[in-house]
């Protein structure tokens, strides 16, 4: 008898609401077929869907409390230094005896994975690895074949204001997507057809959603600006785009199983502003008592008011003159030193080499093969890096909801708060955060406020916070009454992780079609195994959706 095959399409950034409005309107007739005939499941991500690794907990079958990683941000408290990190597990199906195929998985370092065929970090939206193929000279004859990825100015695009560039975005997307489809197809047919297990993962409609979703939402605060209708018919596109890679992907002799999920859901960006400029501020002041934060008058002047940059001007080069940058330290000598003043004299393109070339030799050496480390000097809450040691607490760089670091002694390396009063501060912080009323609304800017699971606050990783902070709505702007008004300042992405919940849809052999209900995000690695005819060869979170 012929093994099980499954083919896994990962739909990142898929918003189910989004998609049943336009599968309704036949404008994703693959996917409605999909789900005519699939058992449907909502899926809830719950609290893990605020640490932004969800490819990896689907590439690792472990959840943040299975894997101890809590976010993609790593802190050191030796140094007080913070970086984005990429892929750390090796993936659940080495372990298996099972042909697998990957295309563009997030998360997924194929070093640990010897075995596993395919090509990662093409055009992934956050791959978590370098780009890397197997077997070798593979990614020759991949590149050759269908070049670099086409549209890697727009994975992370940032169009808004602009019209012009929020149509361009569009297009460009929806052209790449195509050249995907084309891709996973001569992957899944012609080079390796030999697979039990392809696994392949659509990042463009995440990008897409996150800089474009005020033209689909009628109650953003930008729904009414003039690129709206450009955003919204780029988002009906790329959607339309994705339906034709999920129809010319989907298998039809009869045995092959099938499951297209998202591990979440999407929505209008809560966090950006939030966590990456307003919250560092907020926890300056308190511990100085003076801004550092400079906003423009006009913008002070208006507080309930959304500031848009002029079209063209980038947030993060904006951003420079509302929180100055200060000249990061590139290599961290044990001491001061004449080796140390000539690097800091380089030119800042041969220090980045340097830096990079250092990191990832260190990489290589620790586990067999270079990591996907990143700089995060872009945000603006790592400016604030060099008043942390003297601060009581401070705003780790984030992605999603504002992550509060306390500066602890015996556990930080300036350590300012006893262990014994650790319930107190957080207590006092979390009574400061509840005073922030959002200027905009007039509401508390503050939806709650989780912290950290823990007996033992000596014990945290790196990537755990004490404090998590979960906004409500679009704040860009905090109105405090000891430490005054911060901001306001521009959106950064107008979309974002803040979806109930995502989807999956699985098609199998034997298996009745219908609305099967909620179940876990971590259920979709667990259920693949299942469908494969395998046993997990080591432990996973959650249980098979059959």
């Amino acid at each position: 008898m012929a093994r099980p095959r499954v083919l896994v399409i990962g739909l990142d950034g898929l918003e189910i609401s989004i998609a049943q409005r336009l599968m309704a309107a036949g404008q994703m007739p693959a996917l409605a077929e999909l789900h005519r005939r699939a058992a449907c499941f909502r899926l809830d991500h719950g609290s893990a869907q605020r640490t932004g690794l969800a490819w990896e907990h689907v590439a690792s079958g472990l959840s943040p409390e299975a894997g101890r990683r809590w976010a993609a941000v790593e802190f050191d408290p030796a140094s007080y230094q913070a970086w984005q990190e990429g892929a750390r597990f090796t993936p659940w199906w080495t372990g298996l005896d099972r042909r697998v195929v990957v295309f563009d998985t997030p998360y997924v370092d194929l070093h640990r994975a010897p075995d596993t065929r395919g090509i990662v970090g093409w055009g992934a939206h956050d791959p978590g690895s370098l780009l890397t193929a197997t077997p070798g000279g593979f990614l020759a004859e991949f590149k050759s074949r269908f070049g670099p990825y086409p549209a890697s100015r727009w994975t992370y695009g940032m169009p808004f204001p602009s019209s012009a560039d929020t149509q361009t975005m569009g297009e460009s997307l929806c052209r790449a997507l195509d050249l995907r489809s084309a891709a996973a197809c001569w992957l899944a047919t012609e080079r390796f057809p030999d697979w039990d297990l392809f696994i392949t993962v659509v990042g463009e409609l995440h990008g897409a959603v996150e800089a474009l979703w005020h033209g689909i939402d009628a109650r953003h605060p930008f729904h009414g600006h003039p690129s709206a209708p450009a955003a919204e018919r780029a988002l009906v596109d790329v959607h339309r785009s994705l339906d034709r890679m999920v129809g010319q992907l989907m298998p039809s002799d009869g045995h092959t199983a099938l499951i297209a999920f998202n591990p979440g859901g999407m929505g209008p960006n809560h966090s950006d502003v939030a966590s990456m400029v307003l919250l560092p501020e907020l926890l300056y002041r308190d511990a100085f008592g003076h801004p550092l934060l400079r906003v423009p008058s006009e913008w002070a002047a208006s507080p309930g008011r959304v500031p848009i940059l002029q079209d063209g001007a980038g947030w993060t080069a904006a951003s420079k003159a509302w929180v100055p940058p200060v000249s990061a330290e590139l290599l961290d000598w044990p001491r001061p030193g004449p080796l140390r003043t000539l690097v800091r004299r380089l030119p800042a393109p041969v220090k980045g080499a340097l830096k990079g070339a250092r990191a990832a030799v260190g990489d290589w050496r620790a586990h067999g093969g270079p990591r996907a480390r990143q700089d995060l000097h872009w945000q603006p809450a790592l400016r604030y890096r060099r008043h942390w040691p003297r601060m009581p607490a401070f705003a780790l760089p984030s992605f999603y909801d504002g992550r509060i670091r306390l500066n602890l002694r015996g556990r930080e390396r300036d350590g300012m708060i006893e262990p014994s009063r650790y319930q107190e501060a957080c207590e006092a912080m979390t009574q400061m955060l509840g005073e922030c009323r959002n200027p905009r609304t007039g509401e508390p800017a503050v939806d709650s406020i989780e912290c950290a699971d823990t007996r033992d606050p000596l014990a945290l990783t790196g990537s755990e916070a004490d404090l998590i902070v979960v906004w409500r709505g679009v704040v860009t702007a905090l109105e405090h009454p000891r430490l005054g008004l911060v901001g306001p300042v521009p959106l950064r992405r107008t979309g974002g992780h803040t979806g109930r919940y995502g989807m999956a849809c699985v098609l199998a052999p034997g298996l009745d079609p219908g609305d099967r209900g909620v179940r876990s995000a971590f259920d979709v690695a667990p259920t693949i195994v299942d469908l494969l005819g395998a046993r997990p060869a080591g432990p996973m979170s959650g249980k098979s959706l059959l």
